[in-house]
This record gives C-alpha cells, structure tokens and sequence, in this order.
C-alpha cells in the first residue's frame, strides 16, 4: 500500500487526526547544491542531512521557484508563482506582510485538516502594513496568514531590526528603551559602519555599512531595543530549542512546524563549538553548526515518540553565495570544495545553480530510500501536502506531485518558470530556455554570470549540466517549441 493511501484509510476512521502525519519542512538559506556530501561534497561533511537523503528520496532535479529569498519563501508558502507578485522581491526588513491575508497559504490549508501551525525561524515576507511600531503587538503577521504560533527574525540577520518576534510581539522589549527602524536616514547621533569603523568586529565588503549590532554591520538603521537584541553567535541553538519545544508541546495532534534555519546566510556567526571546524571559515562552519542542528532535531523526533509519524521535507531558498556583503573568508578559504556542485551561476543567478538546490523527503518507514531524477519544486508543497491529508486546493499554481514527493512516481510537475531578480526563464524536461533580456544592453543585470542575455539561450541540462553550449542557434525547432510553452504559462 502506497504512503498516500495509508494517510487516507488512517484518516478516515474516527482516530484520524492523531494518524495524520506531522509535517516539517526544515528550509535553510543560500545553501548550494553542492554544499551538502550527500550531493557530493567532499570538503564537508554532513552526516545528519545525509541520513535524511539516505533514508529518503534525494532529488536531483529539486528547485526552489527564485534564486533570492523572499520569493522563494512566497512559492513555498503560497504556492503561488512569485512573478505574479511584483512586490515579491527581496524586501527590507520594515517591509509590509506580502501575502494578503486572505490568499491560501500552506499552513491554512493544512489547518482545514487539524493540523497545528508554526513557525520557528527566519521569515523575510514582511510584517505589518507599511508603518510597523515595533514596540506593539504587530498586525499582520504569520499569525494572520495561517500559522497558530510564530517566532522568527523578521528579515534576515543582516538587516535591522535585530530581534525576535513572537506572535506578533518583539521578545524581551523594555517600553522604556523603545525600538526605531528606518531603512532611508540614520537617528542623530547613532554610530554607524561609515562613522565608527572602529565598533565593528566584521568588516563589510558592500552594502552593510549602517547600524552596528553585536559588532556587525548592518542594512539599516536601528536605534533602542537593547535588551531585545539578539545574540548573532547563540541564533543557531536559540532556534533549535524553540523548534524542539515545539515539538514537545505539539505531539498530541498533527503539526506543521516550518522550521526556517538562517544558515548559511551572512553574516555567518557560528557558535564557538563550530568556529573553525570547516577549514573554510564562517560558510562552512555554519552549515556544519546546521547539520548539527538538524541532528539534534530528529533525536528530539525519535525521544518524542513521533519520527515514525513525521513527514520531513528538507531544501533551500536559493542557490550559494560566497562574498555576499562582508569580509568573512569564503572565498579566500574555498580550498576545492563547490557550492554549486558542477551547476552553473549561484544566488542571483537564472542559471541552473540559482535555483536548482538541494530536496529530501524523508519519512521513516514510510518512504522507501531513493535518488530521484523527478522535477520536483517548492511551489507544489502546498498542492502535494493538501492532497496527502485530504484537503484538495486548485486555486493556486501548486501542482500536486505527491506521489513524486513519495517516491512513488518517476515523473514530478513537466514545466517549471523559474525566476531571478524579475527575470524569468523555463525549464521543461531535460532542457532550460532563457528567454532575451529586454532591458538596455548597458543595464548591470546583463552579465555572464546572471543567466541574462540579450539572446535567446537553451540548454540541454541531461547532456550540458554545467550550461556551456547554447544551443538556441543551432536547434531552432526545440527553441521554439519552448518559447511556445513559455508563452502560453506566462498568460
């Protein structure tokens, strides 16, 4: 009996709900495809997302739908196509929430089935509606979208404000010592990475160079809140604790627990247990701290009684970066190891490593150990999740390829937009066409390394992984066939 089958005769009897399988999708941030050993690296070693990989299926054709971080996380939750969205860009931190309040959402529709909703991690969508007071309870948040319980960061580590935010509440806020954001001017008077260089115990290589927190700076300005400011070092442990207490205060009733991990994300600040451990510097010290992390939370599974029951979907938001706003030796220190495991591009990037990442799915006894070469995306979770536990959704763009998710087809979704900074490009079985930038020729996007042309470009990723030979001049037929598909999703 297949998985999907087993879920549906468990619910269907009157214990179904406590039958349902508890769901985490464990995202990390700017991890490669090649960063991981179990898709192939060899300067890193990382057992405990390899025993996922090992025990699941690994795909090697899994894509997150952009090659930045919020509309990424948009897809994955929505299950919406984030070019649809033209909001849906990389935003700062005082951004208002992007998903309305009233579209579909992943932890909607699996409440629809009973599930409790959380959310322990980065979230990088926005909060509130475009003038947030940070020292009140701030509306919207993930709570409105569908989540019962959220603790997060609201943007990136990066950026200000540099607190947690629980329910809509910043965590340890003295109202004496009231907290102000602003992303245009500096408050009078406030230090800044220009103005006191001398503050910094991380240099900025671009971009970061306004407020200083913890000796990093930052994108911003932030003033007050210093009893809330969170420690860059401890971030790590901080949400693993929160995420395995959330666990064992959830284990009675199905759960999804979106567990956002900021690594390897800038600015790179493993605990001290890991400073070192890589022989790369930061980056590869925190995705060993992550792997260790994620260790740590499937004992907290197997001790709680409910590994056997818990659904995993493991993956990133985009593709790898190594200088990515600081000087923190992730290129100097790369030694042989590749980010992108053979791909072409990175972060930022329409080609294949910008967006094609690593994807498990594990399920102990559940799924049967596999490495699938299915077409399998991020923005389908919602879709495929909803159908595993009764609750069908068409309004969206999420397909349902739950069997390829499973294990139990070789097939997954035919056609995929994938997008990068607003530009868009298609990908369809073996092969990936990027249609001309229609920008000017003189604009910065256009680049070897962006995956933007002037031209047309195709590829055929079975027989050219690493993207070397257009082949747009030379199969004229496959192109326009292409263009024809393209064309017609985009409407």
């Amino acid at each position: 009996m297949s998985c999907k089958s087993k879920v549906q005769n468990a619910t269907a009897n009157v214990e179904g709900d406590f039958q349902k399988p508890n769901i985490v999708v464990i995202y990390l941030d700017d991890l490669g495809y090649g960063d991981l050993s179990c898709y192939g690296a060899t300067e890193l070693h990382t057992p405990n997302i390899d025993a996922l990989a090992t025990g699941g299926v690994k795909f090697t054709n899994g894509y997150a739908t952009s090659a930045t971080c919020t509309p990424s996380r948009y897809a994955l939750l929505t299950g919406m196509y984030p070019w649809k969205n033209k909001d849906a860009k990389i935003l700062p931190g005082d951004a208002p929430l992007l998903i309305d309040v009233q579209q579909q959402t992943l932890p909607k529709l699996l409440s629809k089935a009973g599930y409790q909703t959380g959310i322990i991690g980065k979230w990088h969508l926005g909060l509130g509606s475009g003038d947030v007071n940070w020292n009140e309870t701030i509306k919207p948040s993930p709570n409105e979208v569908g989540f019962d319980v959220s603790y997060i960061l609201a943007a990136t580590q990066d950026r200000v404000p540099t607190v947690y935010i629980e329910n809509g509440n910043v965590v340890n806020l003295d109202k004496n010592d009231p907290i102000e954001v602003n992303y245009k001017k500096n408050f009078e008077g406030e230090p800044t990475a220009i103005s006191n260089p001398e503050m910094q115990t991380m240099t900025w290589h671009h971009g970061h160079n306004n407020s200083i927190v913890n000796g990093i700076p930052r994108i911003g300005y932030m003033k007050g809140g210093e009893a809330a400011k969170w420690s860059d070092v401890d971030m790590a442990d901080h949400f693993l604790v929160k995420a395995q207490n959330y666990v064992k205060t959830h284990k009675e009733k199905p759960f999804f627990l979106y567990y956002a991990m900021q690594q390897p994300h800038v600015p790179r600040t493993p605990h001290p247990r890991f400073v070192g451990k890589s022989g790369m510097g930061p980056r590869g010290d925190v995705i060993l701290e992550a792997d260790w992390c994620i260790g740590e939370f499937m004992k907290t599974l197997e001790a709680e009684g409910v590994l056997e029951n818990t659904l995993i979907v493991f993956s990133s938001d985009n593709g790898p970066v190594l200088n990515d706003g600081y000087y923190d030796d992730a290129v100097e220190k790369l030694g042989n190891h590749d980010p992108k495991g053979g791909l072409r591009g990175g972060k930022y990037s329409l080609f294949e490593a910008g967006t094609r990442v690593p994807f498990i799915t594990y399920w102990k006894n559940h799924i049967k150990p596999n490495v699938s070469d299915a077409l399998v995306c991020q923005i389908d979770l919602l879709a495929s999740l909803g159908s595993l536990v009764g609750v069908e959704d068409k309004t969206t763009d999420s397909e349902n390829i739950l069997n390829a998710l499973l294990g139990e087809a070789e097939k997954g979704r035919g056609h995929l937009i994938i997008e990068a900074n607003s530009n868009t490009a298609l990908r369809s079985g073996d092969w990936i066409m990027i249609p001309p930038y229609k920008g000017s020729p003189m604009n910065k996007k256009v680049g070897t390394e962006t995956g933007v042309s002037l031209q047309y470009q195709l590829f055929n990723l079975k027989e050219d992984l690493g993207q070397e030979t257009n082949l747009a001049k030379s199969n004229p037929e496959k192109l326009e066939d292409m263009v024809q598909i393209f064309e017609r999703l985009k409407q």
